[in-house]
């Protein structure tokens, strides 16, 4: 997945979200601070699978290797293939996602902002746009990270630079 990609979705709809607040904001509901918070949880989520997957791919390939563990090492549980093709998947749609989110939590910020002096729910709505941009980059980076565990290493027999003999 291309990261120009994801930043070309976050500034178009950053652009259209401004311009859809700017035209409709006096008739929007309240933006509670709380509302982001579900990309919060998928970060996480996400972040802490990306650990977990590393953590057991990295043994995975140790055992291959017949490296010894250590007396007291934990038993290697196998990585199932499909397992890991379906979290590649989930990690592309959720940096799309993330990326969504940023783009029109940055379009809100951009119209409330500037308004703060000028109108009394400025702020607060102000506030959660603050969460939503940084819940929505978490999750878009959470998503990139476990992308990048689910990639297939190369293998150590190859030759530098892609070229076969």
């Amino acid at each position: 997945m291309s990261r120009r990609d994801l930043v070309v979705v976050a500034v178009g709809l950053a652009l259209a979200s401004w311009l859809v607040v700017r035209a409709t904001y006096g008739s929007l509901p309240p933006l509670r601070w709380w509302l982001p918070v579900p990309l919060a949880v998928l970060a996480v989520a996400e972040a802490l699978g990306a650990r977990t997957l590393r953590t057991r791919l990295a043994a995975q390939r140790a055992a291959r290797r017949g490296s010894d563990p250590g007396p007291g090492a934990p038993l290697v549980r196998p990585v199932e293939p499909m397992l890991v093709a379906r979290l590649a998947v989930l990690a592309q749609a959720s940096a799309y996602v993330g990326a969504v989110f940023a783009g029109v939590w940055a379009g809100v910020l951009l119209h409330v902002a500037p308004a703060v002096s000028r109108l009394e729910a400025a702020g607060g709505d102000t506030v959660t746009a603050v969460v939503g941009v940084a819940c929505a980059a978490a999750l878009t980076a959470a998503a990139l990270w476990l992308e990048s565990v689910c990639r297939v290493p190369p293998d150590e027999d190859d030759p530098p630079g892609g070229v076969r003999a």
